[in-house]
């Protein structure tokens, strides 16, 4: 199927949610690739603002969201982009909106939910720098909340009071997280949930300030794992303005997820290993789209080089064995050979030559475990397609 055809299919879902919701709609679809994947990010906003532009001011506009999350300075920009362009600004998740994309969510009017959609909590991490040149963070997957709860851990559940106890601990955390990143990490455990308040007061009709204490506290504090999923019902206890989508109309959403699906990938394999070539450490994809923007009148399309290489622990002392396999019987003498035998068997060693660097190559890698893998998203931009 070609690309006409794929788009084809695509808008004649849009019309037909726009249709169901009484709202033009636009997609922000960033794909979760087992190897590299798009995340929520500053950049998208400008091409969105095209995208709005094409479909002018409006009544009602509705986003249909999917995506891991990403940048927490985004969710802000993007919702008041939005809604200069709507006097009623709603949202669509059909499936998985964690973390960023949750705090899109909560700035909308209303959050239309399948059953199988998920937001989740907005308690954000944050990368250490690398512990050596290639190799990985020293904490992966740091939550501010973490903090929080350590120091919690240490008042309440080890019921420490002696106030010597209670420095060592302290001075624990220091020697782990420096001062300046635990500053940091204040200063992002306030903005959360000031940018949190302020997204929830956007809301039509305004809601009550204890509401909007109580979704940003539980968002940010009371589930207690950053992967929690939270359903429609969940959603709908802790006060969010929630709407289950009938059985027509989430029928049609998640065929318009499905088209995604199949377009970013999203069901292959999450075994890392099995993208890359035998005796290859190197994995590339290129002209790969890991991200889409798309209405109506426009599609655009975040297009990147996906690149991906195996880490390996080298021994430091290699014991590098190679047989070419190739001797003279004990009572031949190469020099007494013709001529013409002497240039082939050259040739034969030349070759075996040229293979002794892929076999050694080959050989180190067998005895050199595979630790971890980097990727990357190589001159990335968003491409106009429509």
């Amino acid at each position: 199927m070609g690309l006409n055809d794929k788009r084809n299919r695509r808008v004649e879902l849009i019309r037909q949610i726009e249709a169901k919701l009484g709202a033009k709609l636009v997609v922000y679809f960033t794909a979760d690739s087992p190897i590299i994947g798009a995340l929520i990010s500053e950049d998208a906003v400008l091409p969105m603002y095209d995208h709005l532009r094409a479909i002018g001011k409006c009544k009602r506009i509705a986003l249909y969201l999917y995506s891991l999350g990403g940048q927490l300075e985004t969710p802000w920009k993007m919702i008041t982009t939005l809604r200069e362009f709507c006097d009623e600004l709603h949202v669509v998740v059909p499936y998985k909106a964690y973390s960023a994309a949750t705090m899109i969510a909560i700035g909308t009017d209303k959050i239309h939910m399948t059953s199988k959609a998920e937001l989740g909590p907005i308690d954000p991490a944050i990368m250490q720098t690398p512990t050596g040149p290639g190799g990985p963070p020293k904490l992966q997957d740091l939550g501010v909340e973490d903090i929080a709860a350590y120091l919690k851990f240490v008042r309440e559940r080890a019921a420490l009071t002696d106030q010597a106890a209670v420095s060592a601990a302290v001075q624990a955390l220091s020697a782990e997280l420096t001062p300046p990143l635990l500053g940091r990490m204040e200063r992002i455990y306030s903005h959360i949930r000031l940018v949190a308040r302020n997204l929830l007061a956007q809301h039509k009709p305004t809601l009550d300030d204890k509401v909007i204490s109580s979704v940003t506290e539980a968002l940010t504090e009371k589930m207690y794992v950053h992967g929690h999923g939270i359903g429609r019902k969940e959603a709908k206890a802790i006060g969010l303005d929630i709407d289950f989508l009938d059985a027509a109309t989430e029928s049609v959403v998640w065929s318009l997820y499905e088209e995604y699906e199949e377009e970013f990938r999203i069901r292959e394999t999450k075994e890392q290993e099995s993208y890359f070539a035998p005796n290859s450490d190197i994995y590339e994809r290129p002209n790969t789209a890991v991200a889409c923007i798309e209405s109506e009148p426009r599609l655009h399309e975040f297009t990147c080089k996906v690149w991906a290489q195996r880490l390996r622990n080298v021994p430091p002392n290699p014991s590098i064995n190679v047989n070419l396999g190739f001797n003279f019987p004990p009572n031949i003498n190469p020099q007494q050979l013709p001529q013409q035998m002497q240039l082939v068997i050259q040739q034969i060693l030349q070759q075996a030559a040229q293979q002794l660097p892929g076999l050694v190559a080959q050989e180190l890698q067998r005895q050199s475990p595979v630790v971890g893998l980097i990727a990357k998203a190589i001159g990335g931009y968003w491409r106009n397609v429509v």
